[in-house]
């Protein structure tokens, strides 16, 4: 019986205010409480290998990026590597271009190339580039094929982490982590390569001759290739990478998305093959699983589009691959928009809804810009010329009464062939130049001059006036012109 029942109902039971028994509460630390409301413990990640087309073509880019990557610094060009960014000398060598700081305009216009690319992909088919090329999908990608190979199957690295420490696991986990260092020590040394020649960097390398910054860009490309590939994975894509946060903005109800088809696959459940499923009131999905199974960041695509999902196509082949086995359809997950799915729209309306306004501008100005990129590229001038006008001293006046201007000229040759020229002075009635008139250029190098410009101080009225120093080549093919003044005190 109660306390409270005691009190009412006892007889002889002392008349006045009840007691009330005290209730022990337990107090969660506060530490607790912030690590479970404001983060999220990580659940390490287990993909299921899978096959299929979508995982051919992740394939496919993993190889053409890599042999991209590992290998552009190993080709030869003219003598030296095909591309090659010399910080030392101020010059970038692209297979036959040469550029220098002057051309840090043509860097700009390619990073805008990239930019519309990005909106363009995006607007029309989602995370593309996260899913394909991003070089955190490749390396993560290339991370857990080794792992697969060294630790077996999803379902045997469960095992073998919640195994407890014995010789084979340390064996195994100690080949999979020197594995992963091996590669990521490699990257390394091959992104370096590309600053520090690659038949330079090696040898240096194994005699442990390499300078300070070589050796910390070594070490700080190929711990966070490590750290990022090997441990961090889905971690990245999920919290730090900004890309999966704005997506959203540049997503609408016709860009094409991995969807599940809810319609067609719920309610889910599991049956035999064979049955009639629609009389027992199921959709085409039967529950296994295997979508979340194979997906690397581990979200389930059965709850909607989601910002963690970087558009791998993963649970596409998995889910294929289960419908082939019941014989049901294809397409239950599939790349689709959200008006598709919801007005079961076919291939061809997806299409002219793809082909829509914003990804038509895009794709114009992509194109706009990238000709003109292209056009600037190949119509630059093997020489160039830049006139500084020397401002410690305005004008003087020298014998003869001439009035005497100096400047400074920088002739930069941006071919890999010498080169010869001469220099003239035009603009101005009288005007000559004293000093060096005749330049010789070796391949991919500047030359600085000092020179003064002399003319009458009769010739104009005082002040300052437009003068053109002419550069021309000694076939004749290249006249450039830029422009100073001069001035008459």
């Amino acid at each position: 019986m109660s306390d409270q029942n005691q009190n009412q109902g006892s007889p002889g039971h002392h008349h006045g205010k009840p007691k009330v028994r005290a209730k022990t509460i337990p107090i969660r630390p506060v530490s607790a409480a912030l690590d479970e409301d404001l983060y999220e413990i990580r659940k390490k990640v287990y993909p299921r290998a899978v096959h299929g087309v979508f995982a051919t073509w992740r394939w496919a880019l993993v190889w053409i990026t890599q042999l991209v990557f590992y290998g552009f610094c190993w080709l030869q060009w003219n003598g030296r590597q095909a591309v090659l960014f010399d910080l030392t000398h101020r010059k970038f060598y692209i297979f036959g271009l040469v550029f220098s700081p002057q051309d840090v305009f043509y860097l700009a216009v390619l990073l805008i190339i990239c930019a519309y690319s990005l909106f363009l992909f995006t607007a029309v088919a989602g995370r593309l580039w996260c899913g394909f090329a991003c070089p955190q999908t490749v390396y993560t990608q290339i991370f857990v094929w080794i792992e697969q190979k060294l630790e077996g199957g999803r379902n045997q690295q469960i095992k073998l982490d919640e195994a407890p420490w014995g010789a084979r696991k340390l064996a195994i986990k100690l080949a999979k982590y020197l594995a992963w260092g091996g590669v990521a020590l490699w990257t390394g040394i091959t992104f370096v390569g590309y600053f520090t020649p690659i038949k330079e960097l090696l040898p240096n390398f194994a005699s442990l001759q390499l300078g300070g910054w070589e050796m910390f860009w070594i070490a700080f490309y190929g711990g966070f290739t490590y750290l990022m590939a090997g441990v961090m994975r889905e971690q990245v894509c999920k919290y730090m990478c900004p890309y999966a946060r704005f997506q959203g903005v540049m997503f609408d109800p016709d860009t094409l998305v991995i969807t599940y088809d809810q319609e067609r696959g719920d309610p889910r459940g599991a049956r035999r093959k064979g049955s009639d499923y629609r009389e027992n009131g199921l959709g085409d999905c039967v529950d296994c699983g295997i979508c979340v199974q194979v997906c690397p960041t581990g979200i389930d695509i059965r709850d909607g589009l989601q910002y963690e999902c970087i558009g791998c196509a993963a649970c596409i082949d998995a889910c294929d691959q289960v419908m082939d086995k019941m014989e049901y359809p294809r397409g239950l997950i599939r790349y689709s928009t959200e008006n598709a799915v919801q007005k079961h729209w076919g291939r061809k309306d997806i299409v002219a809804h793809v082909m829509r306004p914003r990804t038509l501008i895009y794709g114009a100005v992509l194109c706009c810009i990238s000709i003109a990129f292209v056009a600037g590229i190949s119509m630059r001038q093997s020489i160039r010329l830049d006139v500084i006008r020397d401002r410690s001293v305005m004008a003087r006046e020298v014998e003869d009464d001439l009035i005497e201007n100096a400047y400074t000229l920088q002739v930069m040759n941006v071919s890999e062939s010498p080169r010869r020229a001469s220099l003239s002075v035009t603009g101005l009635e009288g005007a000559r130049m004293v000093g060096e008139t005749t330049v010789a250029l070796e391949p991919a190098s500047t030359k600085v001059l000092t020179v003064q410009v002399r003319t009458r101080s009769d010739v104009g009225s005082k002040g300052a006036h437009k003068i053109y120093f002419e550069l021309r080549s000694s076939d004749n093919d290249i006249v450039l012109r830029e422009k100073s003044t001069f001035l008459l005190p």
